[in-house]
């Protein structure tokens, strides 16, 4: 049986993965990198941002549904460094597979 403190750090896992390649797809390049055209329009940006932004913070809610507040923000800084190089990493060498995380 699985812990409950694990189901929620699976999913804080993929909010801070979201997040950071939400993040990822508001910049001009990233955009052109991933979908070969001009750059989000302002208001698919700031839908992106406000994504990202509110899939970090979802990251860190589950962090501290886990475990105890000085624990959850260590979790938390660490998830958020493994899901920044995943997403760079992405971005290197399978860009594409961003396309499904934004239907425009």
């Amino acid at each position: 049986m699985v812990d409950a403190a694990a189901i929620y750090l699976m999913g804080a896992t993929l909010a801070a993965l979201l997040g950071f390649a939400w993040l990822a797809l508001a910049m001009e390049v990233h955009w052109r990198q991933v979908f070969g055209r001009v750059g989000p329009s302002p208001g698919t940006r700031s839908a992106l941002r406000l994504l990202g932004g509110a899939s970090l913070l979802g990251s860190l809610g589950l962090c501290l549904l886990a475990d105890h507040a000085s624990m959850a923000a260590l979790v938390w800084f660490m998830l958020l460094a493994l899901a920044g190089v995943c997403v760079a990493l992405l971005l290197a060498w399978r860009s594409a597979w961003l396309r499904r995380l934004w239907p425009g």
